[in-house]
């Protein structure tokens, strides 16, 4: 069951609610942030404020397709002071992830006070003087500091290739996904080399014929992926942030792990990857060399960018697109240092939004002059 979430008052019109800082997103990266503000003494509610945009506890999870359960998905690591294991029997592997992870959440947001306020949707932020003015479709807050937590889910990619406008069949993004039986007895095609096109692919070829692309051949990595393979992963991606660049995901530096199931698919003859086509016609798609494969679905899992749209009245960006960061762990924006983004970059994943958090908690609390004095207020 989810905890109750704290009400909003009606405010008078222009009136904004008040507080330290604003944590806007309650996924694994909002969720740690929080905790590590509450460990340095902000209370929840009056020091930070938490808004999620989500109808429940649970992030992205809560929308992803039913067959990923907790066998098949990658692994979803502890929130800081609480084991997953605690809220959620682990020994039930075919448990969706899509349940067990918001139970997880919810009980979490339960045991440490969190008072996260949902559904609330972030329109913009922008400076008022010496704070930032968040307008959302609940009211408006007033914060000295902010931690952007809003993830990649509301911000699906995909590339606009030739001719796709025109492509009579069915397009569809990874996050539109819910079962491989809905393509049965129709050619689909899937883009992409990342692990949700090896989940969906393996899923889909087993009902069906599929045709599998990709920009890059796919790297297939042996071996165990130790610590420190992870570490060098995280910093090539750190790098560029720090840069101001783009940055790349996590997985894209780290390969595809042979496991079991890349197996089976490969004994299936189910990996036989493609070069990218060069357009999409009204029946299919056409490579450079005039082949040409018919199709009724194309499947692009192509990814995700940053939800940081609200944030453009900042001017963050840099002309390549990308953000200077700065701070420990490259949460810190360097043009804005009241401002931290965790789950950008290096933070992309599980394990690591929970080191940003406790870094971007204590950074940002610094940069405001916040200690133990002014957060016990």
């Amino acid at each position: 069951m989810d905890a109750a979430a704290p009400t909003l008052n009606p405010q008078p019109s222009g009136v904004a609610i008040k507080t330290e800082i604003v944590v806007i997103g309650a996924g694994q990266a909002g969720l740690s942030s929080a905790y590590h503000l509450t460990q340095r003494g902000l209370a929840a509610g009056r020091g930070f404020i938490v808004l999620d945009q989500s109808p429940r506890a649970g992030g992205a999870w809560q929308f992803r397709w039913p067959s990923l359960t907790l066998s098949t998905v990658n692994r979803v690591h502890d929130l800081p002071g609480m084991a997953f294991s605690e809220a959620v029997d682990t020994s039930r592997t075919e448990v969706e992830a899509a349940q067990a992870v918001p139970q997880y959440f919810a009980a979490y947001e339960e045991r440490f006070g969190l008072n996260v306020f949902r559904p609330v949707k972030v329109a913009v932020v922008c400076r008022r003087g010496e704070r930032f003015r968040i307008e959302t479709d609940r009211g408006q807050f007033s914060a000295r500091g902010i931690i952007n937590a809003t993830g990649t889910w509301e911000t699906p990619y995909i590339p606009d290739y030739p001719g796709r406008d025109r492509f009579r069949g069915r397009q569809l993004h990874t996050r539109d996904y819910r079962t491989a039986s809905e393509f049965a007895g129709q050619h689909v095609v899937i883009v992409g080399g990342g692990i949700s096109a090896i989940q969906l692919l393996n899923e889909i070829s087993q009902v069906t014929t599929t045709t599998w692309v990709t920009r890059r051949p796919p790297q297939f990595r042996d071996g165990p992926f130790d610590q420190e393979a992870g570490r060098a992963a995280v910093k090539l991606v750190e790098e560029r942030v720090r840069a101001g660049l783009p940055p790349n995901s996590v997985v894209s530096v780290t390969g595809l792990p042979r496991s079991p199931l890349i197996e089976a698919m490969a004994a299936r003859g189910d990996l036989k990857r493609q070069e990218m086509f060069s357009e999409i016609t009204a029946t299919g798609v056409r490579w450079a060399d005039g082949r040409e494969q018919r199709a009724d679905v194309i499947v692009w899992c192509t990814g995700f960018r940053s939800s940081l749209d609200h944030l453009a009245p900042l001017l963050l960006r840099e002309d390549s697109g990308g953000i200077f960061m700065g701070g420990r762990l490259a949460t810190e924006v360097v043009k804005e240092p009241r401002v931290h983004l965790i789950g950008y970059g290096p933070s992309a994943s599980t394990i690591g939004a929970n080191r940003a958090g406790s870094a971007a908690a204590a950074e940002l609390m610094a940069t405001l002059g916040i200690g133990p004095a002014e957060a016990g207020r």
